[in-house]
């Protein structure tokens, strides 16, 4: 029997219910709350704002376990996401603000007019151009990015947003040209000893680099998370390889400390 959730077995006109049939894992944790809300003092007086902490946590340490790639810590750590997940639903059942239906069918609904050349609801569109469409009359571009995105993806959905009415570079060599005139930029303010143009320059070369990761198909954030852990593995070897000689690096000083670096860099090819 082939997958009734494979490409080939989607129904476009089924219902909601219907079209996309799965084994019930959401269902079966919904029941696992449910269950623990009505016999754990703990989870019943929970509400969905002091499990916020909660959700966080756990939403960074699922992006740890994907960045190790270590697939068991990830499989235990979307366990502990789910469970966050279906609490909020069910705190949200409790209270009649909405239920496990309501929430898919809107994702599902939303799912199917951002794929319209999938459904035969038309042909297929930018992501953004699909989103912006969502929005109504009434709503600036930039309407409705979450408050709470890091600086960095946030440079990287308002840069989405405004390419997405056109407002954008015609490939990666405008964003990079972009990127040296704001380093020349940052040369200036830091020659004029003026720390609050220093910060705007600075700013403004950091929103820059992310327009040209953005137009390179690289994400930003990633690519930061990349170079923070290489960075990471690097200098715990410098340490390794100090202490192997006897080195202390709180009073080796730099020049040391490079020639230890470089012995590293070197090890890794």
């Amino acid at each position: 029997m082939s997958d009734p959730t494979s490409k080939g077995d989607v129904r476009p006109d089924a219902p909601a219910e219907t079209r996309f049939p799965g084994p019930g894992a959401l269902d079966r944790a919904l029941d696992l709350v449910r269950f623990l809300r009505s016999e754990c003092p703990w989870d019943r007086k929970q509400t969905a704002e002091s499990l916020v902490p909660h959700l966080l946590e756990e939403t960074h340490e699922v992006v740890d376990a994907i960045h190790e790639g270590d697939a068991e810590a990830l499989e235990g750590e979307l366990g502990d996401l789910l469970l966050n997940l279906a609490f909020q639903i069910v705190v949200a059942e409790e209270e009649d603000a909405l239920d496990a239906a309501s929430v898919y069918r809107r994702l599902e609904g939303k799912m199917v007019a951002r794929h319209p050349h999938l459904f035969g609801d038309g042909e297929k569109q930018s992501w953004e151009s699909l989103k912006a469409a969502e929005r109504s009359q009434d709503e600036g571009v930039l309407a409705g990015l979450a408050k709470g995105l890091d600086a960095l993806t946030k440079a990287y959905r308002i840069q989405e947003r405004v390419a997405g009415v056109g407002f954008d570079w015609a490939d990666y060599r405008g964003a990079y040209d972009k990127v040296t005139e704001e380093l020349d930029e940052v040369a200036r303010a830091i020659a004029s000893e003026n720390q609050d143009q220093l910060a705007e320059e600075l700013g403004d070369l950091l929103f820059a680099a992310v327009n040209l990761a953005r137009l390179v198909g690289t994400h930003p954030t990633t690519a930061l998370a990349r170079a923070n852990r290489k960075f990471e593995e690097r200098f715990d070897r410098l340490e390794a390889l100090a202490r192997e000689r006897g080195v202390d690096v709180s009073t080796a000083g730099l020049e040391a400390l490079d020639g230890l670096w470089d012995e590293v860099k070197r090890g890794e090819g």
